[in-house]
């Protein structure tokens, strides 16, 4: 619920200086605190304080308060839903917006029921700041440990402390000096250094705005002064370029890229950056509609259209930012996300992920840690239930270009969708997180050239796509004519045949189960480095074991596409072991060691194909599609290759 209480902000003219609009600068901050504690007392207070009542609203909520035969109460002026009222705690988390001497501040009032933590953290992940506050009687209390626990948690760095209800100790000094250095060594152990401890009366007004007798003995600031004193955000426009691309239009002789400036700002003549690509063009012109170009710089928050100085493959999701500034390009992310899905998340859960325009299929990797918000317990699990918070490393089906929240919000933010429906979401904590060690005495070498100069040479992107399947059943047909597409449209495809490579590479190696994974992994390995240096490793192999695939596919990480070859064993068993649809020999599945018994079918495979009802072209179509709509294949080289 958000409510605007200073008439006075209305009025204020759009200028482009802060964040919201006006030369003085706007700070969010959270109010957060036990149950009773006085949170939406001391709110009401500052609003009368600071002079941001409407006229008459209190004058109103004392009349209202009179016809019930209540008490008035400074909380009355946020707890404006009935059930808020009747139960007497506050549900929501409520918006208000006034005016001290040198701020605009947005005070979040945020619930201190542990049954509505949840709506807290929502709250508390707007905020710039936070003002803690506690009940001097109750002391500190292990809520007021979660709340700040939660503060660190969500990365607020700013936190003034309110010690309320002094008059319930006669405004003793030594009681206030015993809670503060309780809550300061608390919040120090957490890295959060408190920028004031303040004794107040929210009730009574003393050390709200002003320093009165009862409170004499303390010469710190009041909580006005303490607001003040807390740094706003940095404008976005302040922060380096972010354009998400939202959509390609096409006017006359045209491609206009529009989409709405998150941070920075932008202007014709500028040299940009597509991420994440890497493709670098100067903006040829800024367009607005209907149609006509713009003059000077366009910064955050407008929409525009851009026209490019050269043809280049763009698409939605791309991120625009200038060179030298860019955000980085990842497969993988590391994340601290709140869960709010009935089913817990775990490692090895297929999500979908969100990050400005870009929306891309993901894998759970990695859960480092998961905490419940209520118990503050980290707990060794593989997995994070609702309404916890956790940490998790996130493996993408595709590229995405990604700030940390640290270095720009407006990129740094995932939202996370379970079967259609918004499931969690969280902050980027730092991208191309979770790779595996490699030993101090082995300095791997990278290639002179980047991946973005291979897939614009070949017009796609490095790919594993691992063909699975019963002996017989087509896989190493349709590798080759897959291999001989997307060659013959200018691709740099290079087939990995299992057996082939049994022949030389892996020729050390039985059929043991042991072996076998062996077998497995060196060709993931193999097939990986290829991938990684631009190539469409296409591996056809039995792999009958989904142990053995899910490795890897982990070997392979983002990369990794398969296709389960889903030829019934009856067809199998009459063709030759490589797919050449001529009279098999007898006993041709019983010859591979039972693998015809132990075979694992994928269940969760990219593309399924029948070769018993699909052609080869058409089914060669079809891993294309699979290929071109994951990311791998651009447009040109499908365009080219259908028509070869």
């Amino acid at each position: 619920m958000n409510m605007i209480v200073s008439p006075t902000l209305s009025a204020t003219p759009a200028l482009s200086t802060t964040p919201n609009g006006t030369t003085r600068p706007q700070v969010r901050i959270v109010i957060v605190g036990h149950v009773d504690h006085g949170k939406s007392t001391l709110v009401g207070r500052l609003l009368h304080e600071t002079g941001s009542l409407p006229e008459g609203k209190l004058e109103m909520l004392k009349a209202v308060s009179a016809r019930r035969g209540m008490p008035f109460e400074w909380s009355f002026l946020l707890d404006a839903l009935q059930t808020e009222r009747d139960q007497g705690i506050t549900i929501d988390t409520t918006q208000i917006r006034f005016r001290t001497r040198s701020r605009d501040v947005v005070l979040i009032d945020a619930p201190g029921h542990a049954e509505f933590l949840r709506n807290m953290i929502t709250g508390a992940s707007q905020a710039d700041g936070a003002v803690l506050i506690i009940d001097a009687l109750e002391g500190v209390r292990d809520q007021t440990r979660r709340h700040g626990y939660l503060l660190h948690l969500l990365g607020i760095r700013q936190v003034a402390v309110v010690v309320n209800k002094m008059d319930r100790v006669d405004f003793s000094a030594d009681r206030f000096r015993e809670i503060s250095d309780e809550i300061s060594a608390h919040l120090t152990g957490l890295g959060v250094t408190p920028t004031a401890v303040i004794p107040i009366s929210a009730r009574d007004g003393d050390g709200v705005a002003v320093h009165t007798p009862r409170i004499a003995w303390y010469k710190g600031s009041t909580v006005v002064e303490a607001l003040d004193a807390l740094e706003p955000a940095r404008p976005a426009e302040a922060l380096a370029l972010r354009l998400p691309v939202q959509a390609i239009y096409k006017f006359d002789d045209r491609r206009i890229v529009a989409g709405r400036i998150e941070s920075g700002s932008l202007a014709a003549g500028d040299e940009i950056v597509i991420m994440p690509a890497g493709k670098i063009a100067k903006i040829k012109s800024v367009e607005s509609w209907p149609l006509t170009p713009v003059a000077g710089r366009q910064t955050a928050g407008r929409s525009v259209g851009i026209t490019l100085d050269r043809e280049l493959f763009v698409e939605r999701g791309d991120i625009i930012a200038h060179a030298g500034s860019t955000p980085r390009d990842t497969r993988r992310i590391h994340a601290r996300i709140f869960w709010l899905h009935d089913k817990p998340l775990a490692k090895g859960d297929q999500i979908l992920v969100r990050l400005g325009t870009r929306e891309t299929r993901a894998n759970v990797v990695a859960i480092e840690k998961a905490i419940d918000p209520g118990a503050l317990s980290n707990e060794e699990t593989r997995a994070i239930a609702r309404n916890h918070v956790g940490e998790i490393d996130i493996s993408l089906a595709q590229p995405i270009a990604a700030d940390p929240y640290a270095d720009n919000p407006r990129t740094g933010r995932l939202v996370i969708e379970v079967n259609g429906r918004i499931a969690g979401g969280g902050l980027v904590l730092s991208v191309d997180a979770g790779q595996r060690a490699v030993p101090i005495d082995i300095v791997p070498v990278e290639s002179a050239l980047r991946p973005d100069e291979r897939s614009a040479r070949y017009r796609h992107n490095g790919a594993v796509v691992w063909l699975t399947g019963l002996p017989g059943s087509g896989k190493s047909t349709l590798a080759r004519a897959l291999e001989r597409r997307l060659f013959s449209g200018g691709g740099s495809p290079i087939l990995l045949d299992g057996d082939t490579l049994r022949a030389g590479l892996n020729g050390d190696l039985g059929f043991s189960p042991q072996d076998r994974s062996e077998n497995i992994r060196r060709l993931a390995e193999v097939a990986t480095h290829l991938a990684r240096n631009g190539h469409i490793a296409i591996v056809a192999a039995v792999s009958p074991s989904s142990d053995d695939r899910a490795a890897a596919r982990r070997i392979a990480d983002s990369a990794f596409r398969e296709i389960h070859v889903a030829t019934p064993a009856d067809v199998c068993e009459s063709r030759d072991p490589k797919g050449h649809y001529a009279k098999a020999r007898a006993g041709t599945l019983k010859s591979f060691t039972g693998v015809g018994n132990d075979y694992q079918p994928p269940t969760s495979a990219e593309l399924v194909l029948d070769t018993s009802t699909l052609s080869v072209p058409d089914a060669t179509e079809e891993i294309e599609r699979m290929l071109a709509n994951t990311g791998i294949l651009f447009d040109e080289l499908v365009d080219l290759a259908a028509n070869i």
